[in-house]
């Protein structure tokens, strides 16, 4: 039996704070669950100071405890003394990759990260998230935090965003990120097009931690299209995606077709998600982090339903439910495609 105790990272955002030990715990439970072992979480204290107490019977137990959203440290316990253990965690780039842009509207990292670890842990082959062969797309991605999270743990990655100022933006800071960390890499960008037909714009990012890595042909990709996220035939490949996460709009104006905007969340999943679960593969995973005062969980169940996935999160207990301000009431749900 692993036993461990988990120091939980302080968070920037106050409100998330709040909130982040009870969040970690339910993740601990759901990501170990999937690799079918015996775990028990609960929160505890040492000299004062709050921690996670996880017991596992999972041979993959440090590896995944390492890789959680809110893990800071991890202990053993000794009598009454903590002994450090190393973490097991995936990360081959400068963590700044997730943390130097600040913009508004930007969504809580650590939140994204969880549900990017929780929606990876549903699909039929959760082992992909911890060995890296973990395809990744946000189809609604804005300025990339899900895709600076998933390049950060070395997996493949594909954002879709039909924002031109919001790709631009991005392609700027990684481009400028990858360079000040001298980090060798190339970026090809140009149109997208199929059979003759302009389709948006698109640049592709190859890069690795060192030169010898990138000669090796060792380079992780990052792909953004800058289109229309209900229309990806052609652009992206049929059955070639594990995972698909992504933050809804949550109420605020969000387009998906030029400049035409929508406050109505629940028409632009609809209409996408044709598209999104045509690109996932057999037991890949959907996880979506919404807002539940404009997208019924009920109904965005429903509509996952409608759209030939099963949902596996319990909308009635509702585990990760937590309020950001008076007009957000953040949720995610998970369905997978079987």
């Amino acid at each position: 039996m692993n036993e461990y105790l988990v120091l939980v990272a302080p968070s920037a955002n106050r409100v998330y704070a709040d909130a982040a030990p009870r969040l970690a715990a339910q993740e601990a439970m759901a990501v170990l669950g999937a690799f079918g072992s015996w775990t028990a979480v609960a929160p505890t204290q040492v000299a004062g100071v709050d921690y996670l107490g996880v017991e596992s019977d999972s041979e993959h137990a440090l590896e995944v405890v390492s890789n959680l959203s809110a893990t800071f440290a991890i202990f053993a316990a000794e009598g009454e003394l903590l002994r450090p253990i190393p973490l097991q965690r995936r990360q081959f780039y400068p963590d700044d990759l997730v943390t130097i842009q600040k913009y508004q509207g930007k969504t809580n990292e650590q939140w994204t990260r969880l549900l990017l670890n929780v929606t990876a842990a549903a699909t039929k082959q959760p082992g992909r998230w911890l060995d890296g062969r973990l395809d990744v797309m946000d189809p609604m991605c804005g300025r990339g935090t899900t895709l600076n999270i998933a390049l950060l743990a070395g997996y493949s990655v594909t954002g879709v965003d039909i924002d031109r100022k919001d790709y631009d933006t991005y392609a700027a800071f990684l481009k400028t990120w990858a360079q000040t960390h001298r980090l060798k890499h190339t970026m090809d960008r140009g149109a997208s097009t199929t059979g003759g037909r302009a389709r948006g714009r698109e640049f592709t990012l190859e890069v690795a931690p060192d030169k010898d890595a990138f000669k090796a042909g060792e380079k992780h990709t990052v792909r953004y299209l800058s289109t229309d996220t209900t229309e990806l035939s052609g652009l992206v490949r049929a059955a070639s995606i594990d995972v698909i996460v992504t933050d809804t709009p949550y109420g605020v104006q969000h387009g998906s077709h030029g400049d035409r905007l929508s406050r109505r969340p629940m028409e632009l999943i609809d209409r996408a998600l044709p598209a999104w679960t045509t690109t996932l593969r057999t037991g890949g995973a959907v996880g979506l982090s919404y807002n539940r005062h404009v997208a019924p969980a009920d109904e965005l169940a429903l509509l996952l339903e409608q759209h030939g996935l099963t949902v596996v999160t319990d909308i009635d207990a509702a585990p990760f439910r937590h309020r950001v301000d008076a007009s957000i009431d953040r949720d995610l749900i998970v369905a997978r495609k079987d």
